[in-house]
């Protein structure tokens, strides 16, 4: 797998990125260091979590960090093959510095997160969702201290607006402090509005896109039926699943996906390798975070780096998926 650089920093990743919130609820811990291996072994040395994770089935505030704390439990002796990157500002407690993206709450979730994954550092952390109770200044100013005290190396931000993105670099400049490097969108055959405003401003500015949802939840699988969710699935998970349905679950989408199926069989690709593909033709894309609950999905995920899309091919792909790039559908 080739190695491509995280925006405009020295640092080199793998052109995909596996997601983690599967573990811990969709797969339990064996299953989870299983993919973590087979991850690995195919080349991918680029691993995304979160405090937050596993969401999903209702599990409240409890089961917040178990993700990290699998991690944790299989990283050593890994620790210099990989390159790790998690999240803060989302809650992970019924405090107030336990939510949020003010000094305390974010120097909280990161020696939480040290922690449960069992290292001194992280290489990125992101910021989960934009915090609109505290200044960007003070935000950027607690990033800067733990880059500085070496317990961060690279920060980003996940969830942002393009304009909330450039408010954030402004002020990095401005005020001398440490810059977001990376940015974690959704992105996908069936969500596109993203390409408007927020990848320009990424591709000025060299910021890595590390999209997630490159599977539209798992919708882009071509595995699901109108009728019925397939059970376990990410559609099935209490108010996470509700969250997905409201994305994706709809007529509009299922018919994108009858108007695909025959596109990737006359290219000879399964739909989900066709749909990661063409995510990292993107330029502005760095490496998709792809998530997977069963080790043999990874066959599909890694069979997308061999995969280039004539222009033919991209040209389809566009006409059928391009109503999704307007910016009218808050989905």
């Amino acid at each position: 797998m080739r190695l491509v650089p995280l925006g405009r920093t020295g640092l080199k990743v793998s052109q995909l990125c596996l997601g983690t919130l599967t573990f811990g609820l969709q797969c339990d811990e064996k299953q989870s260091h299983h993919i973590l291996d087979k991850a690995v072994e195919g080349g991918i040395n680029f691993i995304d979590t979160a405090n937050v994770y596993p969401l999903g089935r209702d599990m409240g505030l409890s089961g917040r960090g178990r993700t990290e704390e699998i991690i944790g439990t299989w990283l050593p002796g890994r620790r210099d093959e990989v390159v790790l990157a998690t999240k803060c500002s989302s809650d992970i407690g019924p405090l107030p510095w336990q939510q949020g993206s003010s000094r305390r709450s974010i120097r909280t979730a990161v020696e939480g997160s040290l922690r449960r994954l069992q290292t001194d550092y992280v290489d990125v952390l992101q910021l989960h969702r934009p915090d609109p109770d505290t200044p960007i200044d003070e935000t950027l100013e607690a990033l800067d201290a733990l880059v500085r005290a070496g317990k961060v190396l690279y920060v980003g931000c996940s969830n942002f607006y393009a304009y909330q993105v450039a408010r954030a670099i402004g002020r990095s400049e401005v005020r001398d402090l440490v810059r977001l490097d990376t940015v974690q969108p959704r992105y996908n055959l069936l969500f596109r509005q993203v390409e408007r405003e927020l990848f320009p401003l990424c591709a000025q500015e060299e910021v890595a896109v590390i999209p997630y949802n490159p599977l539209a939840g798992g919708l882009l699988s071509g595995k699901h039926s109108r009728e019925q969710a397939t059970e376990g699935s990410r559609f099935t998970l209490g108010k996470v699943g509700a969250g997905y349905r409201d994305r994706y679950w709809h007529e509009r989408e299922f018919a994108t996906i009858d108007a695909l199926r025959p596109v990737a069989a006359d290219a000879g690709l399964s739909l989900s390798t066709m749909a990661i593909a063409w995510v990292m033709h993107n330029p502005v894309v760095c490496a998709p975070i792809v998530g997977v609950s069963r080790i043999e999905q990874l066959t599909d995920v890694l069979a997308a780096i061999d995969v280039v899309l004539d222009p033919e091919l991209l040209k389809r792909l566009d006409d059928l998926t391009r109503e999704y790039r307007r910016g009218d559908d808050a989905r």
